[in-house]
């Protein structure tokens, strides 16, 4: 008789993995034992080398379904076994290293046991086991075992534990384990703390829904507001009262039949809501139509499934979709207590459904987006966040880097034994709730995996909260801080995601996005480089154009406008020649002498290069939000919706840009496609059509610079990367073109392309500058 240990890392805790174990080691005649201990899973395997070798070879093959094996290592055991029969024993505590999983929507078996009127789980909205249920948001540290998360105050009843404690059974171990006898319980008050007389909570929550309430339902890691997505009325009123005043709802419907009654469904996005993480797939709208404040003005719509029993039996009584949005006041993080819904959602709900297992750890919903055939996450949460990444050849000893994200769409980043951990979306750290909350993850983080920085990164701009607070981090745990450029830091998250090792060559990328500091002290954000982990060469840049009024700028699209026409063009003579255009006349209201004095004079003017500025500037340009946005890109949105109807059968206008030469610099003007669009303006085209041209210049621009440094350097990798990214047309435009002419396109697919996957390069960059 043989012995072996076996060391398996990976997500391998709490999914079912070591039930999955003693069934093989049984089917094999094994005896032994396996538990789970602070680096993964370890397990004890005695017999004949034959049945040996075949039970190690099917570890990988017999995975359940929410494990990932990340490693495996066989050493030959010297002792002899203790027993004869394979056990599963307890866990020991020797260390804190192995990957946590992520919540995983209801499982099909789960799924039918709360739809059997003869299974003791009947309608439990709590039923979950080893394939599903709550993860990160319940667990409070490792190892993933009961008493370290919010169902420790919940002791199982009898037959819970006969499953819990039986191997063969899939709720072996299921730490979430619970029924309606011992689990959590949920009920329905209004707002004023009553309970209405009903026999079925969710039943009658339905109804209320129905009836044009709006519901606060505390859900898998957080609270949502609830109405339905048919009712105008309802609708308006929740946008009133949670002050969100344009931009697109959520929505979730019982199953894809009527998902596929309001928007257009492939195989690759029906797959995605299907998938364990459940998450909002953005569809385009087509046939049937909800309410219009649902999404204002937009060709998509962001459907998702239930994802908890809860949601499943609240859904089965309604056959139209309802809203589920974020349960905060607009910009906010989402309540998580009940306390605290009660307090702040109060003037928002008419009624609260609630229950109560805490949640520990506060989760969005997760949002997907199908672009150049691939789904591609925009912003990355319940459903994926925390699983490691492994980090490509040469990272293998990268450890201890923590990297705090951007300003905007924030995440982090942990470095550990070769990993990156990404946490799931934070926000905008501009609002001060957002800031407490991104200090409390880092610190939940830091416990869970018992982490302590040894560097921390932060981007270059030092009036960045995340960077200012990675600055206090970094002078508490004596640690070494390392300055990130914005857009290298997109470049390298792009090239961890493909595997790319950290002494590959280098390859070039365009990133586009609203704005991050360049070296020079100068506002990037139209950017082509060349580089790799541990630096970048600038090539080339949009035309630096002044930003008047600064932070305004962002926030009025027609201040950009102006800007750029004054930069290109001799306005006395531009607006005696346009007089007529709308908005001419817009900007001819405006207080433009005195910017003109602030951009000549640079007064809170700084010039940017940004490419989400350029949309900006060309959406008020066709009267889109000219005057102010509601959110972050919602001009730029309004561009691409406008262009997509017509891009088919467009193409870019003429000699609409060059490339000027500034120093060793490439820089592309476009004063030409300004000319092109007044042009086509004082002829009443139809703005969709020039909405198309303008993304085809662009896209047609892109291509060109990047083929000539292509030639340049005799590189044919090429990154994409950055916010403006987001924009399909633009993204599945420059992708295509790029590979006509045998190129190699790498861009982000389970990271977001925007600065919610910021971190990650943050940290591999600063992992690159110590190995």
């Amino acid at each position: 008789m043989s012995g072996k240990a076996i060391r398996v890392r990976g997500i391998v805790q709490g999914v079912g993995f070591r039930p999955t174990i003693w069934r093989l080691a049984e089917q094999h005649r094994l005896t032994g034992e396996v538990w789970n201990d602070g680096l993964g899973v370890m397990i004890h395997a005695y017999g004949s080398d034959k049945n040996l070798e075949t039970f190690i070879r099917q570890i990988p093959l017999q995975l359940p379904p929410l494990a990932r094996l990340d490693s495996l290592e066989v050493q030959t055991l010297d002792e002899l076994p203790l027993g004869d029969e394979f056990r599963i024993i307890a866990s020991r505590h020797n260390g804190i290293e192995t990957p946590i999983a992520a919540d995983a929507a209801t499982c099909p078996d789960c799924l039918a046991e709360i739809a059997d009127p003869e299974n003791r789980r009947y309608r439990y909205p709590f039923t979950n086991c080893t394939h599903c249920g709550p993860r990160l948001s319940i667990i409070r540290r490792v190892p993933y075992d009961r008493c370290h998360t919010s169902m420790a105050e919940f002791a199982m009843c009898p037959q819970c534990q006969q499953e819990y404690d039986d191997p063969a059974d899939r709720r072996f171990h299921a730490q979430a384990n619970c029924c309606p006898d011992c689990g959590p319980k949920v009920w329905l008050e209004d707002s004023h703390g009553q309970m209405p007389d009903c026999v079925d909570r969710l039943k009658h929550a339905a109804e209320l829904i129905r009836q044009g309430c709006i519901i606060a339902i505390k859900g898998l890691g957080g609270f949502h507001l609830a109405c339905n997505a048919a009712d105008e009325d309802a609708v308006n009123r929740l946008r009133e009262r949670k002050r969100r005043y344009a931009k697109p709802f959520a929505l979730m419907a019982k199953d894809v039949g009527t998902i596929a009654r309001y928007a257009r469904l492939d195989e690759e996005e029906t797959r995605a809501l299907h998938d364990k993480a459940a998450p909002i797939v953005l569809l385009a709208a087509l046939g049937e139509t909800v309410a219009p404040g649902v999404a204002p003005n937009d060709d998509k719509l962001g459907f998702m499934l239930p994802y908890t029993p809860l949601h499943t039996l609240l859904l089965q009584d309604l056959d139209t979709p309802i809203v589920l949005t974020s349960g905060n006041i607009s910009d906010e993080p989402q309540c998580t207590d009940n306390d605290e819904a009660r307090k702040k959602l109060r003037g928002i709900a008419d009624y609260l459904l609630l229950h109560d297992r805490a949640i520990v750890n506060r989760l969005d919903d997760s949002v997907a987006r199908l672009m150049g055939g691939k789904m591609r996450l925009l912003r990355r949460a319940r459903g994926y966040s925390p699983e490691a990444l492994v980090l490509p050849p040469g990272f293998e000893q990268a450890d201890n880097i923590i990297a705090m994200g951007a300003e905007l769409k924030n995440s982090f980043c942990l470095l550990k034994n070769g990993q990156a951990i990404v946490s799931q979306h934070i926000g905008d750290l501009e609002n001060a709730a957002v800031q407490r909350d991104y200090r409390n993850a880092i610190d939940l983080y830091k416990n869970l995996y018992g982490f302590k920085p040894e560097r921390i990164a932060v981007d270059n701009h030092s009036g960045f909260l995340s960077t200012q607070y990675g600055q206090t981090l970094a002078e508490t745990d004596a640690a070494v801080l390392v300055s990130v450029q914005h857009h290298h830091a997109h470049l390298v998250a792009c090239l961890v995601e493909h595997g790319i090792a950290l002494n590959a060559p280098p390859v070039l990328a365009a990133i586009f996005d609203g704005l991050g500091l360049g070296d020079d002290g100068a506002f990037w954000g139209g950017e082509f480089l060349l580089g790799d982990y541990r630096g970048y060469t600038r090539l080339g840049h949009f035309q630096p154009i002044a930003l008047p009024g600064g932070t305004q700028a962002m926030r009025e699209p027609w201040r950009n406008t102006y800007a750029q026409l004054l930069h290109y063009f001799d306005w006395q003579a531009l607006r005696q020649d346009y007089a007529d255009l709308d908005i001419m006349k817009l900007l001819a209201n405006k207080p433009l002498t005195m910017l003109e004095t602030m951009i000549a004079k640079n007064l809170n003017s700084p010039p940017s290069t940004s490419c989400g500025r350029w949309f900006d500037s060309f959406a008020a340009a066709l009267g889109l939000h000219s005057e102010h946005i509601h959110y972050e890109g919602q001009a730029a949105i309004a561009l691409e919706i406008l262009a997509t109807p017509l891009f088919a059968d467009e193409q870019s206008y003429p000699q609409a840009w060059s490339i000027d030469r500034c120093g060793d610099l490439s820089v592309l003007s476009w004063q030409g496609l300004w000319q092109a669009v007044l042009t086509d303006l004082k002829h009443d085209i139809d703005k969709a059509r020039i909405a198309a041209r303008i993304h085809h210049s662009l896209i047609a621009a892109t291509v060109q610079m990047l083929n000539e440094f292509s030639l340049q350097t005799g590189v044919d990798s090429i990154a994409l990367s950055g916010g403006v990214f987001q924009n399909r047309l633009l993204f599945e435009g420059v992708t295509q073109q790029l590979q006509r002419h045998g190129k190699t396109v790498l861009s982000p697919q389970h990271y977001p392309i925007n600065d919610g996957g910021l971190a990650l390069g943050q940290a591999v960059i600063a992992a690159a500058q110590s190995i």
